[in-house]
C-alpha cells in the first residue's frame, strides 16, 4: 500500500490575453512566502475544488473543476473569466467580496444575473505529482481568453504578494536569471505555452493533444537523476535534473 497522501482535487486557470505586439500574456500570481504549499512561487490562479464547487456545478450543468478555476481566479486576482454576461467592475468586486465572505457561489452568480459560459474554459492539462510532500494535488489546468477590457489584476493579500500579466517566455527568463522561482509542473506548462504565438495557436494545440494525467517519475540517465514526464503529450521539454526541479 502506498504511503503517499491521497491527492486533493484542484483546478487552475491559464488565462491568456492578446498582447499589442508579441505573444499572448498570461495571468500570474506570486504566492506569499508563508504559504504551506509553493511558498513564494509564481503560479497560475487556482486552488482546491471544494464542496460548494460541486453544488454550483450541479445547479449550472457544469463541472466542479471549471467552477473552482473561475471562482479562484476571481478571488485571487479580481478578474472574472468564463461568465455570461461579462460583469462590470462593480459586479466583479461584489463577487470577490462574496467569495471572501464564503457565500455560495451559485447564489452570488444568480444575484447578479450571471451564469457560466460553457465554452470559455478548455481543458489544457492534468498534473498529479507523487512527490512525498505534506500536500499532494490532482490538478486540472484549463485555458481561457481574458474578458474584453479586463482590469489590471489585484492580488489577494492573504495569498499573493502580486498578480500580473506576462508572456511565458518572459517568466521563464526571470526564473533563469534567478529573480523568480516556479514549481516543476509550472515550468513544463510555461515551456509549452511559450511556443504559442496566439490564443488561436494555443487552442489548436489543445485539440491535438488530449489531456493526459501527468505523474512525473525519477529516472537515472548517464549517472544523472532526472525528473521526467511522458513524451508525445505536447510538452517540448520532458525532463529536468532532479537537483534543480522544485517540487513543493
Amino acid at each position: 500500500m502506498s504511503d503517499l497522501p491521497e491527492p486533493i482535487p484542484a483546478a487552475t486557470l491559464v488565462l491568456m490575453r492578446a498582447a499589442v505586439d508579441g505573444p499572448p500574456e498570461l495571468l500570474i500570481t506570486e504566492r506569499t512566502g508563508h504559504m504551506a504549499f509553493a511558498a513564494g512561487a509564481l503560479v497560475f490562479p487556482g486552488g482546491r475544488v471544494d464542496a460548494d464547487d460541486h453544488l454550483t456545478a450541479d445547479l449550472l450543468s457544469s463541472d466542479a473543476g471549471r467552477v473552482a478555476a473561475i471562482r479562484e481566479t476571481i478571488e485571487e486576482t479580481g478578474i472574472a473569466p468564463g461568465l455570461i454576461p461579462v460583469p462590470d467592475a462593480a459586479t466583479v468586486a461584489a463577487l470577490r467580496q462574496g467569495i471572501a465572505d464564503e457565500e455560495p457561489f451559485a447564489s452570488l452568480l444568480a444575484a447578479h444575473g450571471l451564469t457560466l459560459d460553457p465554452e470559455a474554459l478548455m481543458p489544457f492539462a492534468r498534473w498529479c505529482p507523487n512527490f512525498r510532500e505534506a500536500r499532494r494535488f490532482d490538478t486540472l489546468f484549463f485555458l481561457a481568453e481574458a474578458p474584453a477590457d479586463a482590469p489590471e489584476p489585484e492580488a489577494a493579500a492573504h495569498e499573493a504578494v502580486r498578480a500580473f500579466w506576462a508572456s511565458a517566455a518572459s517568466i521563464l527568463a526571470e526564473v533563469e536569471a534567478g529573480r523568480a522561482h516556479i514549481m516543476f509542473p509550472t515550468r513544463r506548462n510555461l515551456e509549452r505555452l511559450a511556443g504559442f504565438g496566439s490564443i488561436a495557436e494555443a487552442r489548436a494545440d489543445i485539440a491535438r493533444f488530449p489531456v493526459t494525467k501527468v505523474t512525473p517519475w525519477i529516472e537515472e540517465r548517464d549517472g544523472e537523476k532526472l525528473l521526467c514526464i511522458p513524451e508525445g503529450i505536447g510538452y517540448p521539454v520532458t525532463s529536468e535534473p532532479l537537483e534543480t526541479a522544485r517540487r513543493y
